[in-house]
């Protein structure tokens, strides 16, 4: 059996192999397909028998390797260019926002100056709240422990702040996007 696949391996490799190529279009990739089918060809030979054309089954599993092969190509390929839209997306999106910027930064202590006073409109346990927040990075949790607060309290306050700080600096909100976020 063994002298058998022999044969049969060397007959048909190159033909099956020039099918796959014409199909998948590299020569390395077809090589590797029909490897594959040969080796499962092999580990299996010794369920074959007379009845089953061998040859028809080779061209059918190269066939079908062949399909799989593709189906992965073309569903990578949509993912590259999912991938690549959105890239291009966030990027046209960033670029329309500076673009759209109109703030001045040689007016960079007219925009200190802005920002002080937005925080000092807040009200004292907001404004406090907010800042042991955002400047001294303390943790929501740990400012409701600190000023003897609820969590839910902390959290409404920091609500509270970001709505009217929003208000108070809308003319310049991006800017301050652009320099905290990214």
């Amino acid at each position: 059996m063994k002298k058998n696949f022999e044969t049969f391996y060397i007959t048909w490799y190159s033909r099956v192999k020039r099918f796959a190529c014409s199909f998948v279009m590299t020569e390395e990739d077809a090589e590797d397909i029909v490897q594959d089918v040969f080796l499962q060809l092999y580990l299996q030979r010794d369920f074959f028998d007379a009845s089953i054309p061998l040859i028809s089954y080779l061209f059918i599993s190269v066939k079908n390797k062949c399909l799989d092969f593709l189906r992965l190509r073309i569903a990578a390929q949509h993912a590259v260019d999912r991938l690549s839209n959105e890239y291009e997306a966030d990027l046209r999106i960033r670029y329309e926002s500076l673009e759209m910027l109109l703030v001045d930064f040689s007016e960079e202590k007219s925009l200190h100056f802005r920002l002080e006073r937005a925080l000092d409109k807040l009200p004292e346990q907001c404004r406090k709240i907010f800042m042991m927040n955002k400047l001294e990075g303390i943790k929501q949790k740990e400012i409701a422990q600190v000023l003897n607060l609820s969590v839910n309290t902390v959290e409404t306050q920091m609500g509270i702040a970001y709505k009217k700080l929003r208000e108070e600096l809308k003319d310049v909100v991006l800017f301050l996007l652009f320099l905290f976020l990214l």
